[in-house]
């Protein structure tokens, strides 16, 4: 018997038109013949079913269930393509938890912790990764620019503490520019990371549980047009992707012992997409994002692809994982 899946997109934050585009590839992707997919767009003044004709159908957020034409249908599954709020900081992972529905994302904690750039980093220190000097302010916090410039030198990295895809980024190559740069931050966050600028080779590596282990899929780096990889650089064009990076065996090799070991410790499952800096052989851990791009032009199922798994097969693999 076919199980139902919903596919939620949308979401809260900036990144809401991304994730549609993501959901709409996962369910125009998704084994038809395995699964009933519907497309779930989630919003704040509105849960709804979409069916192919766009008529729109109530989601009933005491269950999770959706009726259409007197039919009540219940979800076997949750197919998570919503990036940023509430989709990858934990709030969806905990409604999904407490329903009892699997879900193809990590669970509520490694949700919240990841979302977090400040909490993620500060995890994981202790366990030797590397990471790049930083600096943290909340909203209303006195900014001694002496101080953060003392720290992190320049030029460095303001970015907003929880929000994806570049959003609320700045890299600041003069002392004049920071105050500008910690204002665009806040309308954001009211929590702010600045970091240090690693002048060094870029890349993304995507870590996933498939077929029950964890695997490493092949490293891309990342050649931005711009001055790093902002918003543009990862969704207008303005960058190469080279898949497999260009590294050395012993970068290549130290960068994926260090993902695996990442994943791992902070009990990861699902997808996972983290993006490191190199100080010559080794890897300096910038973030990590746990609902990635999903389209076609995106990072992970082009490293997936590398690996030669189809997108077919790494959909229907996430839900086959999240069902055990």
């Amino acid at each position: 018997m076919k199980k139902n899946i919903a596919i939620i997109m949308g979401g809260y934050s900036s990144e809401y038109q991304i994730s549609l585009t993501s959901g709409n590839v996962v369910y125009e992707v998704l084994d038809n013949a395995k699964y009933n997919a519907y497309r779930i767009h989630i919003f704040k003044d509105k849960w709804v079913y979409v069916d192919d004709e766009d008529n729109e159908h109530p989601v009933n957020k005491h269950d999770f269930s959706v009726t259409v034409d007197d039919n009540k249908i219940n979800f076997d599954c949750v197919f998570n393509a919503i990036h940023g709020a509430p989709g990858e900081d934990g709030y969806m992972q905990g409604y999904f938890e407490l329903l009892g529905i699997p879900h193809t994302s990590c669970n509520m904690y490694q949700a919240g912790i990841t979302f977090n750039k400040r909490d993620f980093l500060s995890i994981l220190k202790p366990y030797g990764i590397k990471t790049a000097e930083s600096f943290y302010l909340n909203l209303g916090d006195t900014v001694n620019e002496n101080a953060i410039i003392n720290k992190v030198g320049l030029p460095c990295f303001v970015k907003a503490n929880k929000a994806g895809s570049s959003f609320g980024v700045t890299k600041v190559h003069k002392q004049e520019d920071l105050q500008h740069a910690i204002d665009f931050a806040f309308k954001e966050d009211d929590e702010i990371i600045i970091e240090s600028f690693l002048d060094g080779t870029e890349v993304s590596i995507g870590v996933i549980t498939y077929k029950g282990e964890t695997k490493v899929l092949p490293i891309t780096e990342i050649v931005s047009e711009n001055d790093f990889f902002d918003y543009e650089a990862k969704y207008l064009g303005k960058s190469q992707e080279i898949t497999p990076a260009r590294l050395t065996k012993t970068q290549e090799n130290n960068v994926t012992a260090v993902a695996k070991k990442v994943y791992e410790v902070l009990k990861m499952k699902g997808f996972s997409r983290s993006e490191y800096i190199f100080k010559g052989d080794e890897p300096y851990l910038l973030e990590m994002n746990t609902i990635p791009g999903l389209t076609k032009a995106s990072i992970l199922p082009q490293q997936a692809a590398a690996a030669g798994i189809s997108m077919c097969d790494l959909f229907n693999n996430a839900i086959e994982e999240a069902l055990k």
